[in-house]
């Protein structure tokens, strides 16, 4: 089963995992066949938040909402279980600085066609 692993971090201890450990585990995951991908994300005053509403854009600077910990990088994972999931996503660097939400991802429930059909302009 697929799980999105959410690295939430304060402004503070933004930077306090090194790349170089984070690229070492995430190395180590893929090597393992636990990595499906993921990357880290700049800091939220670098983020734009893009909402529409009856039928108008709106493009504002900044994280849609004031929080302690702010969304830093995923890594998304394959594992038996949530119970291996959770154990991976103990290791990951960050998670000694601030906290990691274990999510199990869910296809989409559309036939193909109906998908294509969608999709074309």
């Amino acid at each position: 089963m697929k799980y999105l692993c959410l690295v939430y971090l304060s402004q503070e201890n933004w930077s306090a995992a090194p790349d170089s450990t984070c690229a070492a585990y995430g190395q180590k995951l893929r090597d393992s066949g636990h990595l499906l991908g993921g990357t880290p994300l700049h800091p939220t005053s670098t983020a734009t938040t893009v909402r529409v509403r009856n039928g108008r854009l709106s493009v504002t600077d900044g994280p849609f909402a004031e929080t302690k910990e702010a969304l830093s990088g995923f890594y998304l994972i394959e594992a038996r279980d949530l119970n291996e999931a959770i154990q991976i996503a103990s290791k990951i660097p960050p998670a000694q600085f601030g906290s990691i939400e274990v999510r199990p991802t869910r296809e989409l429930m559309v036939d193909v066609p109906q998908a294509a059909a969608a999709a074309a302009p």
